[in-house]
């Protein structure tokens, strides 16, 4: 996902599109902050087992990159292209928070389920965005 952003954009235009680092950064402390959360509510998964669940439910996010990027490539910027690339991130947005709740939601105790979902959402969302904004 990081390669395919930097790549979206041409250095010689002045995009300001993410780099690798911005990228890679955001993923492992989101994905270190998410499952700190996980860890402090009381979650019956470990640190490592946490992260690799969640850079697995990325791949929906990954999927949609491609096919933004390709919509980007083979299209003309207009309002369907933007249209098309939200709805797709939007998709994968939901295909990532619904596999990600089969692993992580139920190792939470019952009466901290929501504190645990609400930051895997926030993160699952702002990757989202940057796949819908950065292709």
């Amino acid at each position: 996902m990081a390669f395919l952003m930097q790549g979206a954009h041409d250095d010689k235009t002045g995009s300001s599109g993410p780099q690798f680092a911005e990228v890679f950064v955001v993923v492992w402390v989101g994905a270190g902050i998410v499952t700190l959360n996980s860890q402090l509510l009381g979650g019956n998964i470990s640190f490592f087992q946490s992260v690799c669940v969640l850079g697995y439910c990325m791949f929906p996010l990954v999927v949609a990159m491609v096919i933004c990027w390709v919509v980007v490539h083979l299209t003309s910027a207009s309002l369907f292209s933007v249209l098309l690339r939200l709805i797709v991130s939007a998709l994968a947005y939901g295909w990532a928070i619904f596999a990600s709740m089969g692993f992580l939601g139920d190792s939470q105790p019952a009466g901290r389920k929501a504190l645990a979902v609400f930051p895997i959402c926030l993160f699952y969302f702002i990757l989202a965005w940057m796949v819908a904004t950065y292709s």
